[in-house]
């Protein structure tokens, strides 16, 4: 394939051709001479496709009957309530989440990584779904799970024995939730989230929402046993709230001992939490990555599986109004998230995998203000969508539930 009169980021005009899922080669407008599938963008830019880095395909409702919200005063209250709320949920997890998934690569989403329920409750159920729809979708999306003990790893009962169970199944990723705030015990936690992953050989993407010096203490536990586990690279922390809320003195302290342990820090932003500073971060060598987090669930009624669009969210709520800090509000979601994922192909260079995004927009800072439709979207070198709507090859999969289960983004813009 030869995308032809595409726009690159820093304004000029080119011909990009693909082959065998990479970019080949990029010439100069009609100098590629070779043979092959040509599809003109008639200008429109060019970018590399995102990735969501955090999500919950198990939890969401997209393609269901919306439920009314149930309100929770603490992390602990709304775990209560999410357990008995999920038995509610109109559609299976395969059909729900196989229609999140396609509403995901519509909008240039061709890498994602999700934390998957493990409890009492749900077993391994959980997973064994999201595994199908993984399996079902594996050449249009790269899909990473983390086993995630979101009803504790000290406090409920074989939750250390459910999460080996399900890194033997195919997760990808050891999970873990507020050592200090819902379990009671930091040691105790991290000892078990540690020592699964080096007995299965995984990385690490523990949820901490602990505030305070008690959240910071907890980040500077995890990038001294990351350090010590020879993790480096392999170890995330999503949401990090303390780095909000702390002294400037402790926060740079805890900064620099996660940037030595290569400690990846995850946000969504959401609207009424602190969040850590996405600037002061980078500027000491953290990398940081966006996420949409929870999408239409028991957790949240918003989220449209639209990373460009959690990019201008991240970008107005850290007042970054530059076009430079435009410009990393954008890496957030591409390229660090990459980084903060493994194996960072992806990009507009030669020898990169042919995961891209044309749509319409004169530059990147133009992108994260307007948010445009994605005129069109390829994975791999394969269109995976247009203007919004997956491709006939895309849309016909059958293997991941209810394949007419559209999401409300897709639905309405089909």
């Amino acid at each position: 394939m030869i995308l032809t009169n595409a726009r690159l980021p820093h304004g000029s005009l080119a011909d990009v051709e693909i082959a065998d899922g990479l970019i080949v080669a990029t010439h100069a407008p009609g100098a590629a001479a070779q043979a092959g599938e040509r599809v003109d963008l008639a200008g429109k830019l060019l970018l590399p496709a995102f990735v969501d880095g955090h999500i919950h395909l198990d939890k969401t409702h997209w393609g269901a009957p919306r439920l009314s919200h149930v309100e929770g005063r603490s992390v602990r209250e709304r775990i209560a309530a999410e357990r008995v709320q999920r038995r509610r949920v109109a559609l299976p997890i395969e059909a729900r989440a196989s229609a999140l998934v396609r509403t995901l690569i519509a909008n240039g989403t061709t890498r994602a990584r999700s934390h998957v329920d493990i409890d009492n409750d749900v077993g391994l159920a959980n997973l064994e779904a999201v595994l199908k729809v993984r399996e079902a979708y594996r050449d249009w999306i790269d899909i990473q799970l983390v086993a995630f003990p979101q009803s504790g790893v000290v406090t409920e009962d074989g939750a250390p024995d459910l999460m080996a169970a399900a890194l033997r199944a195919g997760a990808d990723l050891v999970g873990g939730l507020d050592p200090a705030g819902f379990d009671g015990d930091v040691k105790g936690q991290l000892d078990i989230v540690f020592g699964l992953a080096e007995r299965f050989g995984k990385g690490i993407d523990i949820h901490l929402h602990d505030g305070g010096e008690t959240g910071v203490a907890e980040l500077c536990d995890i990038a001294e046993r990351t350090i010590a586990a020879g993790m480096q690279g392999r170890v995330a922390v999503s949401h990090a709230f303390a780095l909000g809320t702390v002294t400037p003195r402790l926060f740079e302290e805890t900064a620099d001992r996660l940037a030595r342990a290569e400690v990846s820090i995850m946000t969504s932003c959401p609207p009424s939490a602190p969040v850590p500073p996405v600037g002061a971060l980078r500027e000491r060598g953290v990398t940081v990555f966006a996420g949409s987090d929870n999408i239409r669930d028991c957790w949240s009624p918003y989220g449209n599986g639209d990373m460009l669009d959690r990019a201008a969210i991240i970008a107005e709520r850290h007042e970054m109004f530059t076009d430079r800090e435009l410009e990393d509000a954008f890496a957030l979601a591409t390229r660090e998230a990459d980084k903060a994922l493994g194996d960072p192909r992806r990009g507009l260079h030669v020898g990169a995998v042919g995961d891209l995004v044309a749509l319409e927009a004169a530059s990147i800072p133009d992108a994260v203000v307007d948010r445009p439709q994605r005129s069109l979207v390829l994975r791999a070198g394969r269109v995976a969508a247009e203007r919004g709507v997956p491709s006939a090859e895309l849309a016909s999969i059958q293997g991941a539930g209810a394949p007419d289960a559209l999401g409300p983004v897709e639905a309405k813009r089909g």
